[in-house]
């Protein structure tokens, strides 16, 4: 996850470093071939490579797009799980009617909220494909704990144990049917949340329109020196590898924001989400929580890269 406006420019030339090597040596091989082999008469039209470029602006800018909207999509759909998760807490405390001080009632409250901190964790393992059942073991019951060991799917299971508790709570007559009725919308947003999530992760971009996109970008790149030395002699090949790398760059750049929900920089930062849920959630219980330099600690481990504000 990316905090900072100030991108270390070593971080973003490292994600084109092959390319650039590539085009310094092509460049400068099509500079000694007009000047040692007599090949002066070969060369491509500005106009030929105007058009052509343009073409790629087109198609880049289609990809981007598409490439955010999802990223976009993922963030808004983790927004939401930030506010359905803070909701159902505050539904769990305000709906049970605890005016006597019943302590099976408060241990009932904190388990659904502690059970709703590790939906948020587990969900976050789960889109990346990591283990999604030990991050949940300091939040529920040991007996829970064995239950979700079969499970492969341990949001989903977490869910189911939501909607128990609520059947329980309601023939126990800690809360009314109306209640029970807004509790359950709210774990159904939930469920539709993850659903979105899931549909994003499962999606894979077109492969042949990736590989359409790198073939014109190539043909670019390969004609870009015969149009260039011309007019610029040895200076084309600096030329050549800003040009053309800045294509490649945007290429990259919609590469890794169309799967939002990797390990990468600019993915979806779902731990530190999780990690806010679980602070203010914990806050809500009147539950030590620690300081505000472990929520940075989980930030840095999320990706590698920790950039301040």
């Amino acid at each position: 996850m990316l905090l900072k406006d100030n991108i270390p420019v070593s971080y973003v030339l490292g994600k084109i470093k092959k390319e650039m090597l590539v085009l310094t040596v092509y460049s400068a091989a099509v500079y000694l071939a007009h000047i040692f082999y007599g090949f002066q008469g070969i060369n491509v039209p500005l106009a030929v490579l105007g058009i052509l470029g343009t073409v790629i602006s087109l198609l880049l800018a289609f990809r981007s797009n598409q490439a955010y909207d999802r990223w976009w999509e993922a963030r808004i759909l983790w927004g939401r799980i930030v506010n359905d998760s803070r909701s159902y807490a505050r539904q769990v405390l305000s709906f049970i009617d605890n005016s006597y001080d019943d302590s099976d009632k408060t241990a009932m409250k904190r388990r659904i909220i502690k059970r709703q901190i590790a939906w948020c964790h587990s969900l976050s393992h789960y889109l990346r494909k990591q283990n999604s059942h030990e991050c949940v073991n300091n939040y529920v019951s040991v007996e829970e704990m064995r239950s979700l060991a079969k499970a492969d799917h341990v949001p989903l299971a977490l869910t189911e144990n939501h909607a128990n508790d609520l059947r329980l709570l309601l023939r126990m007559g800690w809360i009314n049917e109306f209640q029970q009725v807004k509790m359950d919308e709210t774990l159904t947003r939930l469920t539709d949340s993850m659903g979105g999530c899931e549909r994003i992760k499962n999606t894979v971009f077109p492969t042949t329109y990736s590989v359409y996109i790198r073939f014109v970008v190539l043909l670019f790149a390969i004609l870009l020196p015969f149009g260039l030395i011309e007019y610029f002699g040895i200076f084309q090949i600096p030329l050549v590898v800003a040009i053309s790398s800045s294509f490649f760059l945007i290429e990259k750049m919609a590469i890794h924001l169309q799967d939002p929900f990797e390990r990468k920089p600019t993915d979806t930062p779902m731990t530190s989400i999780s990690k806010r849920i679980e602070k203010d959630l914990k806050q809500m219980m009147n539950d030590d929580y620690p300081n505000e330099s472990a929520l940075n600690n989980a930030i840095l481990n999320e990706s590698g890269v920790f950039y301040v504000l």
